[in-house]
C-alpha cells in the first residue's frame, strides 16, 4: 500500500530552510522535522527504497505542512518547539522524559531558602544538578546546612513562626540561621546563601581554605568553642566533596554525553563536571521511533539535552553530529558564548568518556529488562481488552469519565486519557456542570460526553486549528458507573452519529457493562486487561475528586468573602495571596487582616472569619 499523504508538486515547496509537520487523518502531528531546503528534504519521503519506519510514518500521514524561516538555526529552534508542545510519535523522544530535580536558591526572595525543584526553571531562581535522584540533593543539603544555615522551609512555615516570634527546630539544631525571628542580619544571610552558590559552582578549594584559616585563628584565640564548629563544618564540607568524584586535576569545567544503543532504543548519560567534579549527571533513555544515523542522532540529543540549561564551553561526545557547525552555532547562541564540540582520543578526557559509556552499558542493561516487563503486560492488557470487549481492534486510546459531587454541591466531572496503556496527562480534561441543578450524575455525564464529543465534531470538520483540545477521538470509553450511566453515553453517540466502542464498569465486582446486555461482564479478577481498566478508572476519580476540592475550596471562601462590607474581587485576590488558605486567614489576627485591607474593612472580616459555620480550609 503507498503513502495516504498525497506529495506536494515540487515547485510549491520552497527550496529555503524550515520546519516540516506530517499529520495524520484526525490532524495530529505525526512527525516534525527540520531542513536547510524543504524542498530537497521533503522530496526524500516519496521515493522508492523508505526504510521501514519512515514508511510506516508516510502511510499513516494524510497531510503535509511547512513554515518556512530565514536560516537553519531557527528552522531548529521551530523544530524543537513544534516537537515539545505536540510530542508527534514519529519522533524520536524520551522514554523517561521526567523533570530531573535541581537543588535551587530562591535569590528573588527576601530571605532566600535552598529546595529541591523540578520542572520548568523561573526567574530570580539559580539552580545546581541536576542530580540523579532527589535523595541525593537532600544528603548534599544536610550537610551544608551546617556550615551555611540557610532556610528550608516553606513560606507559610516562616511566616507562621514569624508571627509566633519563635524558631522551628532547625534553629535549635543549627541547621538554619533563624531569619524568621531577627537572629541573623541580612548582610550576614547574603554570606551564608553566596557561600553556599560558590561551592555548589565548584569554589571548593577556596571554602575549606576559609574555614581552615577561620579555624586556626579562632583557636589561636582560645576560643575553641568556635574553631569546634568551624572543624565540624569542614569535615561537613570534606563529606559532600567525597560524594563528587574528581574527574580532572585540571579544575576544568564541561558536559559528557555517552550512549549505548541498539536497533530500537539509545541510552544515554550525561555527565556536568564543574572545575574538575561532577556535580550533576542524567540518564534517559531515548525511543527511536524515526530512522536516524548515529551523527543524527547526536544532534537531537544536543537538542534535548540544552533545550532548557545553557551549555558549558566545552561538549565532549562519542561521535561528532550532522552538520556540526550548525550545532556549534545553536549551542554558542544557548550559552550566550563559544562552545566547543569535541571528540575525544585520549588523556583525562577519553578516560571519562568510557566511564560515562560505561554508565550507559549499565543503565540500559537494567531498562531493557524493566521495559520487556512493561511493555509485555501492556501489551497483554490491551490484547485482552481486544478479546474481552469483542473490539475491533485493541483500544490504543482509552478516555475515562467520571462524575464527582457531595451532597449535590459542586459537581464536576473529568476526563483522563490513556494511550498504548499509559496515561496521557496532558490531555486530560476538567468539566464543571453547567446545565444540572442538584444532583443528577446521569444527567451530568450526558452533559460532560455531549460537550466532548460536540467539540471533537466541530474541531474535526475545523482540522487547521491548533491547539485543539477534543480533536482526537478515543477508541474505547470507559464510563465509572452502571448502567444507568452507560445508557446516557449511548444515548449521546447515538444523537451525534458517533460508533465509538463504549463501556461502563462499576466499583461493585468490577462488572463491565455494556450497550444493550442486560448481563454484565466479569472479566477474570487477575487478568491484566481487568488492571489496566481499573488504574483508568482509579485516576478518572482521582483526577475528579482533586478538581472537586479545589472548586469546593474557593467555593467556600468566595461564599465566606461575599458577605463582607468593602471585600470585592481585587481584596479578595490580595487575601488569598497573603494567606493562601481560609484557615490560615482564621488564624491572622485583626492587624495582620489590616495589613492587606483597610482596618474597618479587617474588624468586619474578623468577625465573619470568626462567626461563619463550617470548618476551615
Amino acid at each position: 500500500m503507498g503513502p495516504m499523504v498525497q506529495r506536494p508538486v515540487s515547485s510549491s515547496i520552497p527550496d529555503s530552510p524550515g520546519a516540516y509537520i506530517f499529520r495524520d487523518g484526525n490532524q495530529q502531528p505525526l512527525y516534525v522535522g527540520k531542513a536547510k531546503s524543504l524542498r530537497k528534504r521533503l522530496s526524500n519521503y516519496f521515493g522508492k527504497d523508505l526504510h521501514p519506519r519512515t514508511y510506516a510514518m508516510v502511510s499513516a500521514a494524510a497531510d503535509l505542512d511547512w513554515i518556512v524561516t530565514t536560516n537553519e538555526v531557527e528552522a531548529l529552534m521551530l523544530e524543537y518547539a513544534l516537537i515539545k508542545e505536540h510530542r508527534p510519535r514519529f519522533n524520536i523522544r524520551l522514554v523517561d522524559d521526567k523533570s530531573f530535580p535541581y537543588l535551587a536558591l530562591t535569590r528573588d526572595e527576601e530571605w532566600p531558602k535552598a529546595k529541591v525543584m523540578r520542572g520548568r526553571r523561573r526567574s530570580g531562581v539559580q539552580y545546581f544538578g541536576p542530580y540523579a535522584h532527589a535523595y541525593a540533593i537532600r544528603g548534599t543539603l544536610d550537610l551544608l546546612l551546617r556550615t551555611f544555615p540557610i532556610r528550608t522551609c516553606k513560606d507559610s512555615k516562616f511566616d507562621n513562626h514569624r508571627s509566633l516570634g519563635s524558631p522551628c527546630l532547625d534553629f535549635h539544631i543549627d541547621r538554619c540561621s533563624g531569619p524568621c525571628v531577627g537572629e541573623v542580619t541580612p548582610e550576614q544571610y547574603e554570606t551564608y546563601v553566596e557561600g553556599m552558590a560558590r561551592f555548589l559552582q565548584g569554589h571548593d578549594t577556596e571554602l575549606l581554605a576559609n574555614l581552615t584559616t577561620e579555624m586556626e585563628q579562632a583557636a589561636a584565640a582560645q576560643k575553641y568553642e568556635r574553631a569546634a564548629r568551624l572543624r565540624d563544618q569542614r569535615g561537613a564540607v570534606e563529606r559532600v566533596l567525597e560524594k563528587q568524584e574528581l574527574v580532572t586535576q585540571r579544575r576544568e569545567t564541561f558536559d559528557v554525553i555517552a550512549i549505548d544503543q541498539d536497533e530500537l532504543e539509545a541510552s544515554v548519560v550525561v555527565l556536568h563536571v564543574r572545575l574538575g567534579r561532577v556535580r550533576g549527571r542524567k540518564r534517559v533513555i531515548l525511543d527511536k521511533v524515526e530512522d536516524v544515523t548515529d551523527q543524527e542522532m547526536m544532534g537531537v540529543l544536543l537538542e534535548r539535552v540544552y533545550a532548557d540549561d545553557k551549555p558549558p564551553a566545552e561538549v565532549l561526545l562519542p561521535i561528532e553530529p550532522d552538520n556540526v557547525d550548525l550545532w556549534r552555532t545553536w549551542l554558542s547562541q544557548r550559552r550566550g558564548g563559544p562552545v566547543r564540540l569535541k571528540v575525544p582520543q585520549r588523556g583525562a578526557k577519553r578516560r571519562i568518556m568510557e566511564t560515562g559509556s560505561a554508565n550507559a552499558r549499565e543503565e540500559f542493561s537494567r531498562h531493557r529488562l524493566r521495559r520487556s516487563s512493561d511493555h509485555n503486560a501492556r501489551a497483554k492488557a490491551l490484547r485482552g481488552l481486544e478479546e474481552h470487549l469483542e473490539l475491533p481492534q485493541p483500544p490504543l486510546r482509552i478516555e475515562c469519565y467520571d462524575i464527582s459531587t457531595i451532597q449535590g454541591t459542586f459537581t464536576v466531572a473529568s476526563m483522563v486519557v490513556f494511550e498504548d496503556g499509559l496515561p496521557k496527562k496532558n490531555q486530560y480534561r476538567r468539566f464543571k456542570i453547567k446545565t444540572i441543578d442538584g444532583q443528577d450524575d446521569f444527567a451530568s455525564m450526558e452533559e460532560v460526553l455531549r460537550r466532548r464529543f460536540v467539540a471533537y465534531l466541530a474541531q474535526r470538520d475545523a482540522p487547521r486549528e491548533e491547539g485543539a483540545k477534543f480533536s482526537y477521538p478515543p477508541s474505547l470509553i470507559v464510563i465509572d458507573g452502571g448502567p444507568g450511566q452507560l445508557g446516557r453515553a449511548v444515548k449521546v453517540l447515538d444523537e451525534l452519529g458517533l460508533s465509538i466502542p463504549v463501556i461502563g464498569l462499576a466499583k461493585r465486582l468490577e462488572e463491565v457493562y455494556f450497550p444493550g446486555r442486560s448481563e454484565p461482564l466479569q472479566i477474570p479478577r487477575r487478568d491484566e486487561a481487568l488492571y489496566l481498566l481499573q488504574r483508568v478508572r482509579d485516576e478518572a476519580h482521582r483526577f475528579a475528586i482533586t478538581y472537586h476540592r479545589t472548586i469546593r475550596g474557593k467555593g467556600m471562601v468566595d461564599s465566606l468573602l461575599d458577605g463582607v462590607p468593602g471585600i470585592g474581587v481585587k481584596r479578595r485576590k490580595d487575601l488569598l495571596r497573603a494567606f493562601g488558605s481560609l484557615k490560615r486567614m482564621r488564624n491572622a489576627t485583626v492587624d495582620q487582616l489590616a495589613e492587606v485591607v483597610p482596618a474597618t474593612v479587617a474588624r468586619d472580616l474578623f468577625d465573619q472569619l470568626h462567626t461563619a459555620q463550617g470548618p476551615p480550609r
